[in-house]
């Protein structure tokens, strides 16, 4: 079962995996965006661990619905209401739930990526963050660690795509060729769930 605790360590060790890829986010950001995404998160996630701190929330539907609207609050540009509504709306989906099972988290993270695709108008080929928490929610039903590696993959798999959603896509196709930094990003979200398992 996952209670509020692993949903605070997972949030802690986003922060800190954002922390130690930020000027390689950046870097991704800079041939096809605005060369901030890497700052802009780590600012975010930093302000995320530091409300989480103050207010510590008690279920892990409170931890991520907070998490989320210090995102939507913190972050600039298009990533802040992305990432929050992500966790907004997966915090909403888990309820007031004490703890939850694996697959209702998943369940939950599902109409989360639901709800950033709708926001985006994004779909899986797009080159977007979508690219990476598509093929992760639907490797969750096997384990963590599944998870984190079909969003590593699906976040190198935008390199060869044009972008059609997003900043990038004004580029056409000087997009191709260029891994897509938000799904970069999201390997990173996917892959602390295991780091926060393993703690």
């Amino acid at each position: 079962m996952l209670d509020a605790e692993f949903f605070r360590r997972w949030m802690t060790a986003t922060a800190a995996s954002v922390d130690r890829e930020a000027e390689r986010l950046t870097a991704l950001d800079s041939p096809i965006g605005d060369a901030d995404h890497g700052s802009n998160l780590q600012r975010g996630f930093t302000g995320v661990v530091t409300t989480l701190e103050k207010e510590a929330p008690d279920t892990p539907g409170a931890v991520l619905t907070l998490a989320g609207r210090r995102l939507i609050s913190t972050v600039g540009g298009a990533s802040g209401p992305l990432y929050g509504t992500l966790l907004r709306r997966t915090g909403k989906a888990l309820g007031d739930a004490a703890e939850v099972t694996e697959e209702q988290f998943a369940d939950a993270l599902r109409e989360g990526v639901d709800a950033v695709m709708a926001l985006g108008g994004a779909a899986p080929g797009d080159k977007t963050m979508i690219d990476a928490l598509v093929p992760a929610v639907d490797a969750l039903a096997e384990s963590f660690a599944a998870a984190k590696t079909a969003a590593e993959e699906g976040a190198v798999a935008t390199t060869p795509l044009q972008a059609r959603k997003g900043r990038a896509s004004y580029l056409g196709e000087r997009s191709i060729g260029h891994q897509d930094p938000g799904a970069t990003s999201s390997s990173l979200l996917i892959g602390a769930l295991v780091e926060a398992r393993d703690e």
